[in-house]
């Protein structure tokens, strides 16, 4: 799925009114009756609601929802913001028109000058129809007080299209206290970018999205670097294997990892590379894995290092498709000192997750000879600590972008929402995340499918993608035996292969 800017989205907007032959007020109208039906699916008329509307589009909508729930038996309390008289949009005049002549017994307030707040409580429902995606700057004044106010209330908020105070794309400029705290927020036709970023949830809350039918053909011709990943995207990516194949046709795939008291590490790794189809998978490890290796994984090859207790000098014995390196590997010198060797001997594409991450932080001229398109996998602490400390989520896709750009490498950002950054500007959100994926190994079997992935003949962002949905898809399938706190990363890494089974047939296959 495209994800748009707000720029983009008003774009669709027009076309739409255009090819349809409609008003602007005919899209309020749709957005109204969505935006109803879905609370009155979650809360009863009896419920003491409060609807706030601003002076543009989005106070229209909230108008249009106040009459729309007033035919559903609710009785709002409408409070409609036109300070000094004339500061309302068009359209907002149009709905206000409509309200009084249609409901003049309503409970509506029209805010000219002065305003008495209402008393607000923490069963009341609140309507948040001040400033949608179309808001410039942040908010001041009396605005800026109501919304603390609300925030502060404990009421239940609902927010039409995005929480009043927050911008669509790029939140770097605003204050979380001065932004609506919605519990829920009803986008219109699109999520918006800012929902995918950590820094906002409290803001956004559960969100949903609401079709209200705008053109798909303005949609599909309206180019985007914003993507959101689903599962039928997945599935039109995964080969389905021909009934006359052997291992031979699925690669080889080689995951460099671990040391002395992180041998669980690689053997989670490689487990996850196996359970994700590669062809043949060789673990290259100190010698103090071999036994381990060779006992929880007997289905996986076995390359020692030379050291005993760590990896010293990583000279692989055979050619492999794919190499996937970082896992419980320590930050000593001589691991160090045996990466950078590697790394600038290398001429394919690698897996770079963990300590492989910590390993350049500690001498980042490694990434100036990274092969091209090489995946790096950095949670936050890693990228922080590759590229600088980042106050946010949203400020670590910023600078992901410009270091994907200059090295011309590709960068999983993981999160709830993961995040593949490409070196051409185009940004992939995985939808499959899940809290159960928080746990202690998790990461290291990611980067066993990628790597598997790519063994297979995957290009590698396309391995990326993928490897993200199916961690994610896995994670579920996990929790659904152990629950959310019990999931632990051999889990994930044993559901790996039927979360491809279950990504690539009907979703009715599994009830």
């Amino acid at each position: 799925m495209k994800l748009f800017t707000n720029e983009d989205i008003r774009a669709i907007e027009r076309a739409t009114i255009s090819s349809e032959g409609i008003s602007a007020i005919t899209l309020v109208d749709r957005v109204a009756e969505a935006v109803a039906t879905e609370i009155a699916a979650h809360w009863r008329p009896s419920r003491r609601t409060i609807v706030f509307a601003g002076p543009g589009n989005n106070g229209a909508d909230a108008l249009a929802v106040a009459m729309q729930l007033i035919d559903r038996g609710f009785n709002p309390a409408v409070y409609l913001f036109n300070i000094g008289g004339n500061s309302i949009k068009d359209d907002c005049k149009h709905l206000r028109d409509k309200f009084r002549a249609t409901h003049p017994q309503a409970d509506f307030h029209e805010i000219i000058n002065t305003f008495n707040t209402p008393d607000i409580g923490a069963s009341d429902l609140v309507v948040d129809g001040l400033f949608g995606s179309g808001l410039r700057e942040p908010l001041t004044g009396g605005f800026m007080a109501l919304v603390r106010y609300i925030n502060e209330s404990g009421a239940t908020v609902v927010s039409i299209d995005i929480p009043s105070g927050m911008f669509s794309e790029w939140n770097n400029r605003a204050q979380t206290r001065n932004i609506i705290h919605a519990h829920l927020t009803l986008a219109v036709q699109f999520p918006r970018i800012a929902f995918f970023f950590a820094d906002n949830a409290e803001l956004v809350g559960r969100w949903k999205v609401l079709d209200i039918g705008l053109s798909r053909e303005a949609t599909d011709n309206r180019k985007s670097n914003f993507h959101l990943i689903e599962e039928a995207e997945i599935r039109s990516l995964l080969k389905p294997r021909p009934a006359f194949c052997s291992k031979a046709d699925f690669g080889s795939a080689c995951i460099v990892a671990g040391r002395f008291g992180m041998v669980g590490a690689a053997v989670l790794s490689a487990t996850a590379a196996l359970r994700a189809g590669a062809g043949k998978v060789t673990l290259f490890a100190p010698q103090c894995a071999y036994q381990i290796a060779q006992t929880a994984i007997p289905e996986a090859m076995f390359e020692s290092d030379d050291d005993k207790l760590m990896l010293s000098d990583i000279r692989l014995d055979r050619k492999y498709s794919a190499i996937g390196i970082g896992p419980g590997i320590g930050t000593g010198e001589p691991t160090v000192n045996a990466l950078e060797r590697f790394i600038k001997a290398a001429n394919k594409p690698l897996v770079i997750d963990a300590d492989a991450l910590n390993c350049i932080a500690l001498r980042p001229s490694m990434l100036n000879h990274l092969p091209i398109l090489s995946v790096l996998t950095p949670h936050a602490g890693e990228f922080d600590r590759l590229f600088g400390e980042h106050t946010s989520d949203e400020a670590r896709l910023v600078k992901a972008l410009e270091v994907s750009r200059y090295h011309n490498i590709l960068i999983l950002l993981k999160g709830r929402y993961t995040a593949l950054v490409r070196p051409d500007g185009k940004v992939y959100f995985n939808s499959s995340g899940t809290p159960a994926l928080a746990t202690p190994g998790s990461g290291d079997v990611l980067t066993g499918i990628i790597t598997a992935l790519m063994a297979q003949g995957y290009k590698p962002e396309v391995s990326a993608i993928i490897a993200a949905y199916v961690h994610g898809v896995a994670g579920d399938i996990a929790a659904s035996t152990h629950g959310t706190y019990g999931v632990l990363a051999s889990d994930i890494a044993a559901a790996t292969g039927k979360a491809i089974m279950q990504i690539m047939q009907p979703r009715t296959s599994f009830n």
